[in-house]
């Protein structure tokens, strides 16, 4: 009914789980030749059957430019970016998937009128994004939120609107009057100096913007979003943009300032005209859900997508290049590849690695991945509670919840409402995320168990307390995996 899924998957930024992060140098790629072998048991692989072109020199060697290890989202966006980016220097990409199906933890199941996510919701529908839909022939399957939808934050009790525009702010209850004064200073440059050190988002925000930014906005943004601790998580990682504001101007308004200037005297190259433009800020999805997206960039690379390969060993030859060795459903495949990408959880990347790099194994071990379980119930629209409707529907965004408020749910995502055909007329779907690195003892959590603690706190604030139980979705049982960044997208 509910499962634990990784959510580093849809966010373009850099994993913000430890404020000190290792790095790996790669060398360019070169053309190169890719060599099959087979245990005496296993059956024999021809060319074709690898990347589904004839050769012409005997069938035993076939010219590669890269090997991906990992078919979730991150590894298809990569193969997707070299066809049609890049092809002048990798003509040739093998993806390989551990599992039987692309996607990683990207699970869209569909059921009874319901459509809904077990993995990540949704994402930001930033150009980069938006070329790779237009790349994969889903520009007409693209859904996007209504920009202007609210945004809720449970504070004392109360779900309260977050300002969506400047002319909210003075205006918005989330905040008191001396807490916006405090923030407005504080962007100006009247805060205490930057610290000798790298700071956390919590010291960050407490720093330019006082308590009650990071407590009723930031810090619920932070366990939304990234599932993360904002005392550990770095600011500079996390919120890069925000946090290069004062480093170039001196504040974060005088940073602002500055890239504006720097932005009208550099102006971007023209938008790619192919691209749809978004109405203000939003997420997207597709009409039956992100699975699409892998599922389009799969169909499009077509046989050189591998699927059910796990890789066992991989060797740095004193030649150049790497030779792989993966257990397949026709049995051991061994490939000779110059151009290795891996976009696997780290765990795994540690353990393949550790011949190759006992340090950079070692520091890859260390990375904290918070457990986060997905579990998407569905009320009838009269459970909603009549304060929490706007024009009698429930609209918005979603909800997010600060650790200080008394529940246990990080956020719901108001599933029905932001996107069309999500649940049957009469119905609303919410998609609820609980756990985090503020709460691991999820793990040990029965299924009924996450179901009653996530009906227990919507009853606090958004579903009337004697409405019926819910009807619970799911298509898999719950398995634990690991989780780095909750891209929310709220």
């Amino acid at each position: 009914m509910t499962t634990f899924t990784d959510f580093s998957l849809l966010r373009p930024t850099t994993t913000p789980s430890l404020i000190s992060r290792p790095f790996s140098k790669f060398s360019t790629p070169r053309p190169f030749k890719l060599r099959c072998s087979l245990t005496e048991e296993s059956t024999t692989i021809t060319p074709s059957k690898l990347n589904g072109e004839a050769l012409s020199n005997g069938g035993h060697s076939v010219a590669v430019d890269c090997v991906i290890v990992g078919g979730g989202i991150s590894g298809l966006c990569i193969a997707q970016a070299l066809a049609t980016k890049h092809r002048d220097v990798a003509h040739n990409v093998i993806v390989t998937e551990a599992k039987g199906r692309v996607g990683g933890n990207i699970t869209t199941l569909e059921r009874d009128g319901y459509l809904w996510e077990e993995g990540p919701n949704s994402f930001q529908p930033s150009d980069p994004m938006l070329t790779m839909v237009v790349d994969s022939g889903l520009k007409q399957d693209l859904v996007l939120g209504d920009p202007n939808a609210p945004r809720f934050v449970l504070w004392n009790g109360k779900l309260r609107p977050v300002p969506g525009k400047p002319t909210d702010l003075p205006f918005f209850d989330l905040m008191s009057i001396g807490g916006k004064l405090r923030a407005g200073f504080g962007a100006l440059g009247l805060r205490p100096p930057p610290p000798g050190h790298e700071e956390s988002v919590e010291e960050f925000v407490r720093r330019n913007l006082g308590d009650e930014v990071f407590e009723r906005l930031i810090e619920p943004f932070c366990s939304g979003v990234y599932a993360g601790d904002p005392s550990t998580l770095s600011m500079k990682a996390a919120f890069g943009k925000v946090w290069n504001l004062e480093q170039i101007g001196g504040s974060i308004i005088g940073g602002t300032f500055k890239t504006i200037q720097e932005r009208s005297k550099n102006p971007k190259p023209p938008r790619d005209p192919r691209l749809p433009t978004p109405k203000g800020q939003t997420v997207g999805s597709f009409r039956k859900g992100l699975a699409m997206l892998p599922d389009a960039i799969a169909t499009r690379l077509g046989s050189n997508v591998k699927l059910s390969w796990k890789l066992t060993n991989i060797i740095k030859l004193d030649s150049g290049g790497y030779s792989l060795t993966y257990d397949t459903p026709e049995g051991l495949v061994s490939l000779l590849s110059k151009s290795v990408v891996f976009t696997i959880p780290s765990h795994i990347a540690s353990t393949l690695l550790h011949p190759l790099s006992a340090k950079a194994a070692d520091a890859l071990s260390k990375l904290f991945y918070p457990p986060v379980a997905a579990v998407s119930v569905s009320y009838p629209k009269e459970a909603i509670r009549p304060e929490c409707l706007i024009d009698g529907e429930l609209k918005g965004f979603g909800q997010l919840h600060p650790r200080s408020q008394g529940v246990e749910t990080l956020g719901t995502i108001y599933s029905s409402s932001l996107f069309p055909n999500r649940a049957p007329a009469g119905r609303i779907l919410l998609l609820n995320y609980i756990g985090g690195a503020t709460n691991p003892g999820i793990v040990s959590k029965t299924e009924s168990e996450l179901v009653e603690a996530v009906d227990r706190d919507l009853r606090k604030m958004l579903i009337n307390p004697k409405a019926t139980d819910p009807l619970v979705l799911g298509g898999e049982s719950m398995a634990t995996s690991h989780s780095s960044v909750l891209d929310w997208s709220f």
